[in-house]
């Protein structure tokens, strides 16, 4: 594991400075390149680096890749609208971004079975918040005034007959 993660690290060390070398070599490409309103792309690239490792052998590299590729993207979504009051909702779907990574990491063979049900969690988790915080913050659009339906929707589901019957059933097995 040791050499593969060398092997990544050398792998972009080498893309970064070519990309350094072409800059000092042709500086008109920087300023095609307008790194000012481009630069969370380098972050999401990092992530996409990171995602890329976990298929090519170390598939836990999946969750922390998933968490970069995320953040990276909800930058540059805020850099491109300067949207960045957007953080006090937006910050929900960082546990969805390490689900999709715990999902990934299980696809890739990872503890197959604990991914897929703890990545799911996490996703829907992560959606449910998004969706409460930004509609709380007035961020979805006109969701903003219908956000309590969504706290009773979630009330409604915690007190399902069928819900307290699985998670009863679970608790005998574990006993």
């Amino acid at each position: 594991m040791h050499k593969r993660s060398s092997i990544v690290v050398g792998t972009i060390l080498i893309l970064v400075g070519i990309l350094f070398l072409l800059v000092q070599f042709f500086p008109g490409l920087a300023a095609n390149l307008d790194i000012s309103s481009q630069w969370p792309l380098i972050i999401v690239g990092v992530g996409g680096l990171l995602i890329l490792s976990a298929f090519l052998g170390t598939p836990t590299l999946a969750i922390p890749g998933s968490i970069v590729t995320g953040i990276g993207g909800i930058l540059y979504v805020q850099n491109l609208t300067g949207a960045w009051d957007s953080w006090a909702y937006v910050w929900a779907l960082i546990p969805g971004f390490v689900g999709i990574g715990l999902v990934l990491a299980g696809l890739l063979g990872h503890n197959r079975r604990d991914s897929w049900r703890e990545g799911g969690r996490l996703i829907i988790t992560s959606a449910v918040m998004f969706l409460i915080f930004g509609a709380f913050f007035n961020g979805l659009g006109g969701l903003g005034q219908y956000w309590p339906v969504l706290l009773i929707g979630v009330g409604v589901w915690m007190l399902l007959p069928a819900r307290k019957r699985r998670r009863s059933g679970s608790q005998e097995k574990s006993l």
